[in-house]
């Protein structure tokens, strides 16, 4: 039995409902729990991938579902600070835009060849969104 509901999907879903939360947060000048919100999503990116791989719990769901939550965190994240000015425009604009270019030449991949392609993570994905993520948090703090 296939089975998709496991500790690091969990974790990957909990990220991505910490989202509303977090850009709430921010509406409501409540930076400080703003961030608690920011660093807990933060840290179960690097949980559920440790967790899966320790308790060979891997599913192709959360192979795909852990990259989409980290972008739509980072994309909300930096979105919601550009509009504040809490971080320059052209930054998140070079944040989302790189983001875009990666799906939509992912995308562009697949309507070439019809055929999905297995994404494996790079130590130079993974060190981008850890800096992403640092640099949200900073600029909360």
């Amino acid at each position: 039995m296939l089975t998709v509901v496991n500790i690091p999907n969990f974790l990957t879903l909990l990220r991505i409902v910490a989202i509303p939360l977090f850009l709430i947060l921010l509406e409501d000048y409540r930076y400080g729990e703003a961030l608690a919100v920011f660093v807990a999503a933060g840290i179960t990116d690097g949980l559920d991938g440790a967790i899966a791989r320790l308790t060979h719990t891997k599913t192709t769901l959360g192979a795909y579902l852990d990259p989409a939550a980290d972008k739509l965190l980072l994309l909300s994240a930096f979105i919601a600070l550009g509009f504040m000015h809490a971080v320059p425009r052209w930054l998140a604009v070079v944040v989302i835009s790189r983001d875009v270019v990666i799906v939509l030449g992912y995308f562009l991949l697949f309507m070439l060849t019809q055929r999905t392609m297995e994404v494996q993570p790079s130590v130079f994905g993974k060190l981008s969104t850890f800096l992403q993520l640092t640099a949200v948090a900073l600029v909360l703090v």
